[in-house]
């Protein structure tokens, strides 16, 4: 049985938490509180490099010797126990957990589904991956609302591909999610490194311990996240890989500087209002993106490198918005920007960009000034499918732009427009710091036209347009007219109309039948 048999099968679990009346947006953490247990349990077996995380009396033989209201009682029990776990991990894992099962029935049908999946098989494929594939699967359900903390796995994977992380180098995500670019890097470490057999115990422990560092926000999240991490053989420090708490707080601006940022920032503005995000910024501001931004060329140590992933606005906003890419391209080389195809994020129509930037020069990596002297666009969002369900966004979507990128992971690989031999249409361009000056330092740049769109001289006339549009809102409007109407609703028909009226200056006449 392959993962993904075994992601549906733990998805078709819920069914059971909603006869339980638990909703929607609970289903994973009410899953994962348990499957946690199993999974820890099934890790060790046959497994001699990883020992018991969980204590005595709180592991999967514990609940499954047990039936009826015992069981219930005993898995509430165990998790308030582990809550109060005098290892930080667990207890940061399971503080305030609590099940919201009601119906023993219910847990003891979860505990026996459980039981009957082929761990020897997941266990071969890598329970990591396979807790990871949940959460995925979580993702894309828009109902359950969990699109905002999962980047696409192909996407996280190229961005890897580009960036070269390397054994021994200090790796952050300050806008952490599920960690998955912290445990993308990770795997890809370790694929350099003979799953770390090829470095020495110091080096080892420094990979497990202290080389990945994450930080989220919302505690149910996190939650998630400390769990995936552990799942992959990624311990951290004594809080774990992700700590809880704002990079854009206190708890970003104690970070230390690391040689790498990978990160996926939420998109929107700081609550609160217009006032500075963090003291310690430059250009304080209510934008997160641009306050992410900052934190992260700050963050990044002399000659470091970041991949960020941020939405258009932060290309083209002015005010603070032409400040900060201003300062950015002063201090960091940013020499490749990839123009995102829109539907690949699970939140629709999001418009976004990966950001690749190195802090100073290859050569003089202390450099604080001119470092940005050219930019190399690829846009992979004009004449490009529309990605979701039905067409999903993989990794051979990625292939031409990871070509174009090169070997180095500063970009500093021999380049070349119209690779592709077909002009202007060519998705790869450069463009100096004195075009992108004339642009007033807006980093939106596009070139190629869609295919699909019309042009603004083949459009008909503004007040034509205008017209059709209003045909087209007053027969809607008709048509809810009669269905209030069918309805039995005629009171409220005529209050609108009034309404409707009053707005737009016109007299109404009160219809018969209706007073």
């Amino acid at each position: 049985m392959i993962n993904s048999d075994i992601v549906q099968k733990l998805w078709n679990l819920c069914n059971v938490l909603r006869d339980d009346g638990i909703n929607y947006s609970d289903y994973v953490t009410e899953l994962v509180l348990l499957l946690f247990i199993k999974m820890e349990y099934e890790q060790v077996q046959n497994n001699d490099d990883f020992n018991h995380k969980l204590p005595a009396g709180a592991r999967w033989p514990d609940l499954s010797n047990k039936s009826g209201l015992d069981l219930l009682n005993h898995y509430r029990q165990m998790l308030l126990d582990l809550g109060k776990s005098s290892d930080p991990l667990i207890a940061a894992i399971y503080t305030d957990a609590q099940t919201r099962l009601k119906e023993p029935r219910h847990l003891e049908q979860m505990v026996r589904s459980l039981d009957g999946i082929d761990w020897f098989s997941a266990r071969e494929d890598g329970l990591g991956d396979l807790y990871e594939g949940l959460l995925e699967k979580n993702a894309s359900e828009t109902k359950s609302g969990a699109g905002q903390y999962f980047t696409p796995r192909p996407l996280i994977d190229s961005i890897i591909r580009c960036i070269k992380p390397q054994a021994g180098e200090t790796i952050q995500d300050p806008a952490a999610g599920t960690a998955g670019f912290l445990i993308a890097a990770d795997a890809y470490i370790k694929g350099q490194t003979d799953d770390y057999y090829d470095l020495d115990d110091k080096d080892r422990t420094f990979q497990r311990n202290k080389a990945f560092i994450g930080v989220e926000l919302v505690p149910g999240t996190r939650r998630l996240a400390l769990m995936n991490t552990l799942l992959h053989g990624m311990e951290g420090d004594a809080e774990g890989v992700v700590h809880l708490g704002n990079a854009l707080g206190q708890v970003g601006a104690n970070l230390d500087k690391v040689n790498v940022i990978l990160s996926n920032p939420p998109f929107g503005t700081a609550k609160g209002g217009g006032g500075p995000t963090r003291d310690d910024l430059t250009f304080p501001t209510s934008n997160k993106q641009l306050a992410f931004l900052q934190h992260i060329y700050r963050g990044l140590k002399p000659g470091g490198r970041a991949a960020v992933v941020l939405p258009d606005n932060v290309l083209f906003e002015a005010g603070v918005g032409t400040d900060v890419r201003r300062d950015l391209m002063e201090k960091c080389n940013l020499h490749t920007i990839l123009r995102l195809p829109t539907g690949i994020f699970y939140a629709q129509g999001v418009k976004t960009n990966v950001l690749f930037f190195q802090k100073g020069l290859s050569g003089n990596p202390r450099q604080e000034q001119g470092c940005t002297q050219r930019v190399w666009v690829f846009d992979l969002r004009s004449n490009m499918p529309s990605f979701g369900k039905r067409t999903p966004f993989g990794a051979s979507h990625l292939k031409a732009f990871e070509d174009a990128y090169g070997e180095d992971s500063n970009g500093n690989s021999s380049r070349a427009e119209n690779v592709e031999g077909i002009g202007e249409l060519s998705r790869f361009r450069v463009f100096t710091r004195e075009q992108i000056k004339e642009r007033g330092d807006s980093l939106d740049i596009s070139w190629l036209k869609d295919t699909d769109s019309l042009d603004a001289k083949d459009l008909p006339a503004p007040e034509v347009l205008a017209g059709e549009a209003m045909a087209d809102l007053t027969e809607a409007l008709h048509e809810l007219e009669e269905l209030l109407k069918a309805l039995g609703a005629g009171d409220e028909v005529a209050a609108q109309k009034q309404l409707m009226a009053e707005v737009m200056g016109l007299e109404v006449t009160r219809e018969v039948g209706n007073e």
